[in-house]
């Protein structure tokens, strides 16, 4: 297929390359809230549009997305209790893929996804976002990556034991990473945990990229070049994150974005091409992240119609696929899986360190 000019030619392609979207929040709800994946969960209209319900199962098909990045997040004081949190999310995600094995699977690796998109299953990956769930503590993190988690954003919106925000609680623009950072990063690389560098300041950020011998992921942002605030990187993080054989997942929240419809998630996306190149932009939605998306993007079911706006600007079939999935899985292929009891073939272990603590 050539680029696609509707969401049905679209929503074809979905279904020959690999849909990878780096962060949906969508544990959280499944834990707290008794949220279905399985179920299809109605979209609600514009003007009672929900912060949160973008992903479920059959609307996940509907948009041909092949693989998500689940975001485990906790809240940042006291420290204490966040690693049983994240653990608790692991649980109830496993709980989802055991109830649906037909849907949906755990995956650790590029190979991992590519094998459950030919079954038709949905790879499901899972990231920690923010350091405070390692509560100060390496044995966490590697209890962390038994249980399969790939991902580790170093900060949330709050200070921790790695490194500071780029705002929110202890923000501090000249704050680099700890000593603690450093030896967290360090083992991040030997047990095959990408380093995210969401949220951070722009201090810790370059600090942290170059404490990494494995590439990185800035699985949820906006870029400063098109819309300055806070939460957004800039063009020389862009490049520098390239340089390196990262990617940078744009995230769908309109108030990081500077626009409402599903264009300016195009502008992000195209403005990382032209500073970064097309091995440089992801996907990274933010979905169920307490943000209403763009119009015209408003769940996961929506994503043949980015597609087609990437498309009419002009992206070819091998940007496309880049964009929508290939950035992401070429990082994942760099970064194997090394803990103990994260096997390939989507082994992940049902336990691992802190597990005991998990009342």
């Amino acid at each position: 297929m050539t680029v696609p000019r509707s969401p049905e030619e679209a929503r074809l392609l979905h279904d020959e390359i690999v849909v990878f979207d780096l962060h949906a929040d969508t544990p959280k709800l499944m834990h707290r809230l008794a949220y279905d994946l399985a179920a299809r969960h109605e979209r609600r209209r514009p003007r009672h549009a929900s912060y949160f319900g973008h992903v479920d199962l059959p609307r996940m098909r509907d948009g041909g997305l092949a693989a998500q990045v689940f975001g485990l997040w906790t809240f940042p004081y006291p420290e204490r209790g966040c690693a049983r949190s994240v653990h608790a999310q692991l649980d109830a995600l496993d709980r989802a893929v055991d109830k649906n094995p037909e849907q949906i699977e755990r995956c650790l690796s590029g190979d991992d996804v590519r094998r459950a998109h030919r079954a038709g299953r949905v790879a499901a990956l899972a990231g920690i976002e923010g350091g405070q769930a390692l509560e100060g503590e390496l044995a966490h993190l590697a209890g962390f990556a038994a249980r399969g988690v790939r991902t580790l954003g170093l900060v949330h919106f709050s200070v921790n034991a790695i490194a500071a925000p780029a705002y929110g609680m202890g923000a501090r623009p000249d704050r680099g990473l700890t000593g603690f950072g450093r030896e967290a990063i360090a083992e991040m690389n030997r047990l095959g945990v990408i380093v995210d560098l969401a949220h951070i300041n722009r201090t810790g950020f370059f600090e942290a990229l170059a404490a990494s011998a494995d590439p990185v992921l800035v699985t949820h942002t906006g870029v400063s070049g098109v819309h300055p605030h806070w939460r957004n990187i800039d063009d020389e993080q862009l490049r520098a994150v390239g340089e390196r054989g990262g990617a940078v997942g744009i995230i769908f929240a309109p108030r990081y974005l500077g626009g409402r419809s599903i264009e300016a998630v195009v502008d992000h996306i195209v403005h990382v091409i032209d500073v970064a190149g097309e091995d440089v932009p992801a996907l990274g939605s933010d979905f169920d992240g307490f943000v209403i998306p763009p119009s015209g993007l408003e769940d996961a079911s929506m994503l043949p119609q980015l597609t087609c706006a990437l498309a009419a600007r002009g992206l070819d079939r091998r940007a496309l696929e880049k964009v929508l999935g290939g950035n992401a899985l070429r990082v994942l292929d760099a970064v194997p899986a090394r803990a103990a009891g994260a096997g390939g073939g989507g082994a992940v272990a049902a336990g691992g360190a802190g597990g005991a603590d998990r009342a």
